[in-house]
């Protein structure tokens, strides 16, 4: 069945799709920062806190957004691209520590600007 598989460049281009009980841990881990919600895109997830976009969950890694203040509080700085042809976003190695993650979020999401509030084109 060698001819049935996908080639090797081709499957790092796809990537795989996140499994849902990483995503779950993800989530809990992340829950003391504040409301954490996850929106579905294309195999991966948004992650949001409070409203805030502060992160991306792709191929059963969690990744967030570069702030400076996030730089500060990080353990280890390691940044890398979370698909093609995206920029680079903190790649986050340690997600078993709770308070660590909380207070990497809270600082990270203080140096966000505010979430856009979608205004009704029909009022």
């Amino acid at each position: 069945m060698e001819g049935s598989r996908r080639p090797a460049a081709r499957q790092r281009l796809i990537g795989m799709a996140c499994n849902p009980e990483f995503v779950q841990y993800i989530i809990d881990q992340c829950s003391d920062a504040g409301e954490i919600a996850v929106k579905k895109m294309m195999g991966d997830y948004c992650v949001y806190c409070d409203g805030f976009l502060f992160g991306l969950i792709c191929d059963n890694s969690f990744y967030m957004k570069v702030t400076e203040p996030g730089r500060a509080v990080l353990k280890e700085v390691i940044l890398r691209s979370p698909y093609d042809g995206a920029k680079d976003y903190f790649y986050i190695s340690d997600v078993d520590d709770r308070e660590y993650l909380t207070s990497l979020i809270k600082v990270t999401i203080m140096a966000l600007p505010r979430p856009k509030t979608m205004k009704n084109p029909f009022k």
